[in-house]
């Protein structure tokens, strides 16, 4: 993607809250949504519900999030939020993911390089030693194999956005099928963390979770069918 010196620069001076649309797809996710709703407020944010039958939209809305409704599966939630979105810059972000302190520092800082999408430090709400062996895991993850997972949250310019082709309607692996896209030297790191639940290893087990992680990335590098790898994910 190119951009003139006129055009690099208006991105550059847009305020914030002007240029950025915070896009998150839901499903029941009314207990944790309203920290991550707060840790965005004064930006636009587009929820996605997925058919909740909870009170994610109430929360949501209370939070003064735009709802939107669209078919469960990630891929085309995330989709969906980014056509309703007015901002020339998407920041994905999962419902239970909640980025940390100095983001939006981090995300103006980012948006100088409208050339390269941008991910979060991979951080959990946990203080066990396991919580902290995962993230040292994921941390090599990204700088070798240049793998963010959706719950880093990605930020990334409305062109090269649709350049890549965008999130696809697949119910599971739509970031890592994304990321792929972009490639190494598209992506970068942004220096601020996204404090993610570990309620789903803290019910699982660190390495059971951990194990059917990898299994699925493996799976789909293998060609299985996303919808193949859905059940298998839980």
């Amino acid at each position: 993607m190119e951009l003139s010196r006129t055009s690099w620069e208006r991105l550059v001076k847009v305020p914030l809250e002007q240029s950025l649309t915070v896009i998150i797809p839901a499903l029941n996710a009314a207990a944790g949504l309203g920290a991550v709703l707060s840790a965005c407020a004064g930006l636009p944010v587009v929820v996605v519900d997925g058919g909740s039958t909870d009170a994610t939209a109430g929360v949501a809305r209370a939070a003064g999030a735009r709802v939107i409704a669209a078919p469960r599966g990630r891929g085309g939630q995330l989709a969906a939020g980014a056509v309703a979105a007015t901002g020339e810059w998407l920041l994905f972000l999962h419902a239970d993911t909640r980025p940390g302190p100095g983001w939006r520092e981090a995300v103006g800082a980012a948006m100088r390089d409208p050339a390269r999408a941008h991910y979060f430090r991979f951080a959990l709400d946990d203080p066990s030693p396991e919580a902290r062996r995962l993230e040292r895991q994921v941390a090599w993850r990204c700088r070798v194999l240049a793998l963010p997972y959706g719950d880093q949250g990605l930020l990334i310019h409305r062109m090269l956005y649709e350049q890549v082709g965008g999130f696809r309607s697949i119910p599971l692996m739509e970031d890592v099928d994304l990321v792929r896209r972009l490639g190494r030297r598209r992506l970068a790191p942004m220096a601020a963390e996204a404090l993610t639940s570990a309620a789903r290893w803290r019910r699982e087990g660190w390495r059971r979770r951990s194990a059917r992680n990898l299994l699925c990335l493996s799976l789909w590098f293998l060609g299985v069918p996303p919808g193949a790898i859905r059940r298998l994910y839980g």
